[in-house]
C-alpha cells in the first residue's frame, strides 16, 4: 500500500504560521484577564491602603460581618414577637451592617481635602492613562473592561434608588408621638428615617470599595434628580409633600423640599384649571344666580359678582356693609425652608429689622379676600384674619375710647392698634387688588429653590456628604436596634450605653476624632442585635478568663464610657455653656417668632381668651406697625 505523498512545503508554513497566530492570540488574552483579575483584587484589598483612614479591619472580621448579615433576618423575625406594640415598619428593615460604616468613616478621612466630588473625580483619574490613548494597549483593553463593569454597578444602583415600587411609610406614626425616644434619637443625631432615600444611598455607597465609583454615583443622582425635578416625578422613598423635617440632615431636609415643590406645582397646576372652568361656567350664565351665594356676591350697589378662590363659609361671619357671607379664600402657600434656610432668615431680620416677607403674605392675604369677598372692606378682613383686633360693641363693656369714622362701623371698632396712625395694615389694603391667590405672583418660588438645592448638591464637599451619610446610616441602626431589643435587659443597658456615647460624640463635635471608636461601638450593637447569646456570653465572662476572641470582636471594655468622677462622658457637658446657648436660641426665635406673628391669621377671639385672660388687646404681645 503506497502511502500519499507529503504536502508541499508552502503548505507546512502556512499552517505553523495559523498555529503560532492562534498561540500568540490566546496568550495576548489570557494575559489581559490575568492583569484584570488582578486590578480587581487591587481594587478590593488595596483601595483603603491607600487611604488614610480609621484602623484596618482585619479579613475575619469581614467574614464575620457577612456572616452577621446573612442570618439578621432571622434575628429580627425572631425579637419582633417581643415588640408587638413597637413600629411594624422598623421591624422588616434590617440593622445596617458595621462593613459600611467602617466603609463611610474611611470615606470621610480620605476625602478631607477634597473641595467638591468634581476635584475627587479628577484627583482619582490615572494620569498614565493619557499617554495610552495613541495605541490600543493591554492597559486599554483592561481599562474598557473595567468601565463597563463600573458603569453596571453604578446602574444597578441607581435602579435600587430610583426604580423601587416601595412606598415611603411615614415611620414617624408609627413610631410615636413627639418626644419618644426615637424621634429624641432622630433629632439628637440629625439623621435620617431608616426607610428614606438618603438611608438607602448611604447603604449602597458605604458598599463600594472605591472613592471614584462613590464620586461617579452622586454625579450620576444629580443628574437623575434635575431630570426628575423637570418631568415632575417626586423623589422616591421621601414624603411627597411634607415640609421638612428639621431634626433630620440637612440632605434629607433638602430632598423633602425638591418634593415639595413639585407638589405645590402640581396643586397649582389644578387650581388654575378649576379657576378657568369656573369662569367659563360664570361666561354661559351671564344673569348670575342671585340664590347661590356660594359663586356670587352682592355687593352695595346691588350687583352680583363671581366669587374667585372661595374654599368654604367662615364660621357665620357676615360682612358689614352688605351682610354677604364671608368665605375664606384660597391663600399662598408659605414659603418651604430648611433648617440653615431658616437660621439665614432669623439673622437677616435681626440684623435689618425688616418685615418685608409677612408684608408679602398679608398683601397676599388681603387680595385673595377682596376677590372671595366681592364688596368687603377692612374690618371684615380684620375680624377674619386677626379677630383679637376687632371688638364686638355688644360685648365691650367699657366706653373709654372715641368712636371715630375710621375705626368704628355699626356693629363694633378695630383695636388701638388698627386705629393708628400710619396702621400699615390701611396702606396694604388700598393697595390690595382682588386677586385669586392663584393668579398671584408666587410667594415662593420653586423653581429657584430647587435649582439653589440641586446646585448646592452639585457642589457639595465630600466631607460633608460622606459625614451626613455616616450619621444617617448610624442612626438608622440605633433607631431599628431601639425596636428589636427587650425592654429592661442587659443587652438593653448596654445598648443604651453605647448609644449615648454615640450621641455624646456626635453632637459635641468630636465625630472626625473619634470615627474609629464610633466603628467599634456600632459594631457592639450590631452583635447585640444580631448575636445576642455571644455577646451575654462575653459580659458574663471575668476579664481574666474570658476568651480574647470574644473581646476582640465586641469591642465590649476598650472604650471608656466613664470619666474619673464616675460619671459618664455624655453626661459632663459644661452647665454654663449649655445654659447661654439656649438662653441665646430662646432670644432669637422669640424676636423672630414676634416678627412672623405680624402678619399670620389669629387665632379666633374666643381660643384666644381661652388661651390668657390677663393680657388686653392693646398691651399684651402685640407690635405697632
Amino acid at each position: 500500500m503506497e502511502l500519499p505523498p507529503p504536502p508541499p512545503p508552502s503548505s507546512l508554513s502556512l499552517v505553523s504560521r495559523a498555529k503560532t497566530a492562534l498561540h500568540s492570540a490566546a496568550a495576548k488574552a489570557e494575559k489581559v484577564l490575568t492583569d484584570i483579575k488582578a486590578d480587581l483584587k487591587i481594587d478590593r484589598e488595596s483601595d483603603g491602603q491607600s487611604q488614610k483612614g480609621p484602623k484596618k479591619f482585619t479579613d475575619q472580621e469581614v467574614d464575620a460581618n457577612d456572616a452577621s448579615n446573612r442570618s439578621q433576618q432571622e434575628v429580627i423575625e425572631r425579637s419582633s414577637s417581643k415588640n408587638e406594640g413597637s413600629s411594624s415598619g422598623l421591624k422588616k428593615l434590617g440593622i445596617p451592617p458595621s462593613s459600611v460604616i467602617k466603609q463611610l468613616a474611611m470615606a470621610i478621612e480620605s476625602v478631607k481635602n477634597h473641595k467638591s466630588i468634581n476635584d475627587l473625580l479628577a484627583s482619582s483619574v490615572d494620569p498614565s492613562s493619557n499617554k495610552e490613548k495613541t495605541g490600543l494597549s493591554f492597559s486599554v483593553m483592561k481599562s474598557l473592561v473595567l468601565r463597563e463593569k463600573e458603569d453596571k454597578e453604578i446602574n444597578s444602583s441607581m435602579c435600587l434608588l430610583f426604580k423601587s415600587e416601595e412606598q415611603y411609610l411615614p415611620w414617624k406614626s408609627a413610631s410615636g408621638t413627639e418626644g419618644s425616644p426615637m424621634m429624641t434619637l432622630l433629632k439628637d443625631l440629625h439623621g435620617a428615617p431608616p426607610e428614606s432615600f438618603v438611608v438607602q444611598l448611604s447603604l449602597i455607597i458605604g458598599d463600594f470599595k472605591s472613592l471614584q465609583k462613590m464620586a461617579l454615583l452622586w454625579r450620576s443622582i444629580i443628574i437623575e434628580l434635575r431630570k426628575l425635578w423637570s418631568e415632575g416625578q417626586p423623589i422616591p422613598r421621601m414624603p411627597l409633600d411634607a415640609d421638612p423635617d428639621l431634626n433630620s440632615c440637612l440632605l434629607h431636609q433638602q430632598l423633602q423640599v425638591i418634593n415639595c415643590s413639585i407638589a405645590r406645582k402640581q396643586r397649582r397646576c389644578i387650581a388654575e384649571e378649576s379657576l378657568d372652568s369656573i369662569l367659563k361656567e360664570a361666561s354661559c350664565d351671564s344673569k348670575g344666580s342671585s340664590s347661590d351665594c356660594k359663586v356670587y356676591a352682592r355687593t352695595s350697589t346691588g350687583d352680583y359678582v363671581l366669587r374667585l378662590g372661595a374654599v368654604h363659609p367662615s364660621e357665620n361671619l357676615t360682612m358689614l356693609e352688605t351682610g354677604e357671607p364671608i368665605f375664606s379664600p384660597k391663600t399662598q402657600e408659605g414659603p418651604v425652608l430648611t433648617e440653615e434656610l431658616i437660621k439665614e432668615t432669623e439673622e437677616f431680620v435681626l440684623r435689618t429689622g425688616s418685615v418685608g416677607p409677612g408684608c408679602s403674605q398679608l398683601l397676599s392675604d388681603m387680595q385673595a379676600f377682596k376677590a372671595t369677598n366681592p364688596g368687603c372692606i377692612l374690618e371684615d378682613f380684620v375680624r377674619w384674619h386677626s379677630p383679637p383686633d376687632w371688638m364686638d360693641t355688644d360685648s365691650n363693656s367699657q366706653n373709654d375710647f372715641s368712636i371715630d369714622e375710621e375705626g368704628s362701623s355699626r356693629r363694633g371698632r378695630l383695636s388701638r392698634r388698627m386705629q393708628e396712625e400710619g396702621n400699615l395694615w390701611h396702606e396694604l389694603w388700598e393697595a390690595a387688588k382682588a386677586l385669586p391667590a392663584v393668579k398671584q405672583t408666587p410667594l415662593f418660588d420653586e423653581d429657584l429653590a430647587v435649582e439653589g438645592i440641586l446646585t448646592a448638591l452639585d457642589d457639595i464637599q465630600p466631607s460633608e456628604l460622606f459625614e451626613q451619610l455616616f450619621v444617617s446610616v448610624i442612626c438608622a441602626g440605633l433607631l431599628i436596634a431601639e425596636v428589636v431589643l427587650p425592654v429592661d435587659s442587659n443587652l438593653s443597658k448596654l445598648y443604651t450605653e453605647c448609644k449615648d456615647y454615640i450621641v455624646f460624640t456626635c453632637q459635641n463635635g468630636l465625630l472626625n476624632e473619634k470615627l474609629d471608636d464610633i466603628c467599634k461601638v456600632y459594631g457592639t450593637i450590631e452583635a447585640i442585635v444580631l448575636k445576642p447569646e455571644e455577646v451575654i456570653k462575653a459580659m458574663e465572662q471575668p476579664d481574666e478568663t474570658s476568651s480574647g476572641e470574644s473581646k476582640k470582636r465586641f469591642k465590649i471594655p476598650s472604650l471608656n464610657f466613664v470619666g474619673k468622677d464616675k460619671q459618664p462622658l455624655w453626661k459632663r457637658a459644661p452647665k454654663d455653656d449649655k445654659k447661654s446657648e439656649e438662653k441665646n436660641g430662646h432670644a432669637l426665635s422669640n424676636f423672630f417668632d414676634k416678627r412672623t406673628s405680624l402678619f399670620s391669621k389669629k387665632p379666633s377671639k374666643s381660643n384666644a381668651q381661652q388661651s390668657s385672660t390677663a393680657s388686653t388687646l392693646d398691651d399684651g404681645g402685640w407690635m405697632i406697625v
